[in-house]
């Protein structure tokens, strides 16, 4: 099988490990399986050894497979911090990104390639799509806007710390909800804030850059203060009338008996 590829602004290696997980995600090769040698992977994927070879490094990285002097390349399980995103609050999940993607951004902005910055104009236009289509809680478009951001820094543990971040959002009921009414409160606003980071990104503005995607959080996290608000206040409302219930005259006998 050989794959034509098309660099979109992306190092080809950073291509052949996004067909490589696929293969691995899909269970063509499970793990405690050798991979295909280098030379074959490089017939494989019409690519040169080095870029396999770089491929290879990155997958290593991510902890999806582990490299055996003398022996190849084998599959492992992949295992690692995040294995069990409800051990984390939204809070910290949440406070994690701001401070992670918010220095990506910096970072990215001092690196963006003209191409990269072409996808990200086209992950931006999605977004708006979905909000013209009432697609206002779609998470496609707007996880494909930061993962561009996080390729931009060519930096592989910020992008799989990104990835990884993402995912546990996927997995977190109470940041679900969050995010869900954050985007139906105000689609509008929502597209402003990248609208925002896009342009810090287009004029190569670090400060800027890390500044509108700090704000970019701002909305979530107080989303998330006024949710715990509320959740606690429906506690103690809830605690009172069951109290109420208990310790009433009408519980004990009756007020006609007074």
């Amino acid at each position: 099988m050989k794959t034509d590829f098309v660099t979109n602004g992306r190092r080809i290696y950073q291509q052949v490990v996004e067909k490589m997980l696929v293969l691995l995600d899909s269970g063509d090769y499970p793990p405690g399986v050798r991979l295909p040698s280098e030379r074959e992977l490089s017939q494989m994927f019409a690519v040169s050894r080095p870029s396999v070879r770089e491929a290879i490094i990155a997958l290593e990285v991510m902890g999806r497979v582990t490299v055996r002097t003398g022996s190849g390349v084998y599959v492992i399980e992949p295992v690692g911090i995040f294995t069990d995103s409800m051990d984390f609050s939204p809070f910290e999940l949440t406070e994690a990104r701001v401070l992670v993607e918010g220095e990506t951004a910096a970072l990215a902005a001092t690196m963006i390639t003209e191409a990269q910055l072409e996808d990200l104009r086209n992950a931006y236009r999605d977004m708006v799509r979905e909000n013209e289509e009432g697609n206002l809680t779609s998470e496609r478009a707007d996880r494909k806007f930061h993962e561009v951001i996080s390729r931009a820094t060519n930096n592989r543990v910020l992008m799989s710390t990104i990835d990884k971040l993402w995912d546990i959002q996927k997995h977190s009921p109470d940041v679900q909800a969050v995010h869900k009414s954050v985007c139906k409160k105000d689609g509008q606003k929502r597209l402003a804030e990248h609208k925002a980071i896009l342009q810090a990104l287009e004029n190569r503005d670090a400060n800027a850059a890390r500044r509108t995607m700090r704000l970019h959080f701002n909305r979530s996290l107080n989303a998330l203060h006024d949710a715990s608000e509320a959740k606690a206040v429906e506690v103690v409302r809830r605690e009172v009338s069951e109290r109420r219930k208990r310790f009433s005259i009408d519980r004990l006998g009756g007020a006609s008996d007074l």
